[in-house]
């Protein structure tokens, strides 16, 4: 695949995905956007990775939206009056320059069937900090930032972070952050349950490969798919029985696939060998998907 503003390498099922600006400090653009939109949604037919890392080139995460450039600098039409109506259906090409470009990208990470953790070697700000919250876990730099900045552009928070932000840090947390618009350090970020943890620079990539080896090595991708999407879709649902409904979809048919060599093999005391392909998902998956959407 070939992109303009990241770079891709893969190494034992692992991608890496490397916002490349750096002159710009990786600031974001919509076509950054569209390359990240891409990527995310690609990835779940390709069956050589099984996870992804998300990290910057340079010295810089991401520095936020590219305020250079010209006209509208999130790349939205300013003759629109959009209304909720106008976004019932987000797949509206109509809708390109009024939805919000980040959104757009962590709603495809949110998609996603393979577990992303973020590797935030720099500056995180704006879009640089949200697009991240969609991911499964942020591993910090001991050297970087973390900003949700809107309030100091007279903005809203975007990417969604309204959906995810809460989830992740609970509400009165949530409405500080945002409201206060820090800049925080890596030991705040941590401590304000942002990230999971600070590594030294040239720790952070280890870091990062090490838990996602960790989760995804030697594991049913097309389990780890349903795992990860289950876990971020059904407690939104309004009773546990809704849940039970998805779980038991998830039991059956991981139970008559991938789940027979894992029985197998711990019958047998030796490693399983999972055939399960997460570009091959279980036949009530993409309904449920939709469904959740």
């Amino acid at each position: 695949m070939s992109f303009e503003t990241l770079h891709h390498a893969v190494d034992d099922g692992v991608l890496t995905v490397t916002l490349h600006r750096p002159e710009q400090l990786n600031a974001f653009t919509v076509t950054m956007a569209d390359e990240l939109e891409r990527t995310f949604r690609e990835v779940n037919d390709d069956d050589a990775v099984r996870a992804v890392i998300v990290t910057g080139s340079g010295r810089a995460f991401c520095a936020g939206m590219d305020l250079s450039t010209p006209g509208n600098v999130f790349g939205l039409d300013e003759d629109r009056r959009p209304t909720l109506a106008d976004l019932t259906d987000l797949g509206d090409p109509e809708l390109a320059r009024v939805r919000d470009t980040g959104g757009r990208a962590t709603l495809a990470i949110h998609d996603c069937r393979k577990p992303v953790v973020a590797a935030i070697n720099g500056a995180a700000v704006g879009i640089g900090a949200t697009m991240t919250l969609a991911m499964d876990a942020r591993l910090m730099s001991s050297t970087a930032r973390f900003g949700l900045v809107f309030g100091r552009l007279g903005i809203v928070p975007e990417a969604a972070s309204s959906w995810f932000l809460p989830r992740i840090v609970g509400l009165p947390r949530a409405l500080d952050l945002a409201l206060s618009a820090d800049i925080l350090d890596a030991a705040a970020t941590v401590e304000n349950g942002l990230a999971t943890a600070s590594y030294e620079p040239d720790e952070l990539l280890p870091a990062a490969r090490h838990l996602v080896d960790r989760w995804t090595r030697g594991r049913s991708p097309v389990a780890v798919a349903l795992t990860r999407q289950m876990l971020r879709r059904n407690a939104s649902y309004d009773h546990p029985a809704d849940a039970h409904r998805v779980d038991s979809l998830g039991m059956f048919w991981t139970s008559v696939g991938d789940g027979k060599e894992g029985v197998a093999a711990f019958l047998d005391k030796r490693a399983p060998e999972f055939t399960g392909r997460a570009s091959e998902m279980p036949a009530f998956y993409d309904d449920w998907i939709d469904e959740t959407r």
